[in-house]
């Protein structure tokens, strides 16, 4: 059986960093974690993710302006972003979604449904 993919997590709060790694390791996830927009785009570098989740208010660049520039660079244009908000409202998943995210998961997240929202984005097919 072939391992599970790697899996961004761009989050500052570190009790929300803890809890999606936890979650995504014990299903099988490789993980590698952010704290800030910088710290993503370093990573990047170095890594090709088969999923970003990115929190959507970060220090100084906030997720959906990270967002849009990983959707502009060749690099990492392909990536899915899914954004992890605690806003719930239509024009905050609106503008998740203008700003190029796959999706949305609600925060705090769901331990229960946490694994099965992202074997559903991983499952999409690429643009």
């Amino acid at each position: 059986m072939k391992p599970k993919p790697l899996i961004l997590v761009v989050e500052d709060n570190a009790a929300n960093q803890l809890l999606a790694r936890e979650v995504l390791e014990l299903n099988g996830y490789q993980v590698e974690v952010a704290s800030t927009a910088t710290q993503a785009l370093e990573r990047l570098k170095a890594l090709q993710p088969a999923l970003i989740l990115m929190d959507v208010e970060l220090p100084g660049k906030d997720g959906l302006s990270l967002t849009r520039l990983l959707k502009s660079m060749s690099p990492t244009a392909a990536i899915p972003v899914v954004a992890m908000t605690s806003h719930t409202s239509l024009q905050a998943r609106r503008d998740a979604l203008q700003a190029g995210c796959v999706g949305f998961i609600s925060k705090p997240i769901d331990v229960h449904t946490f694994p099965a929202r992202i074997e559903e984005f991983l499952a999409r097919p690429g643009d």
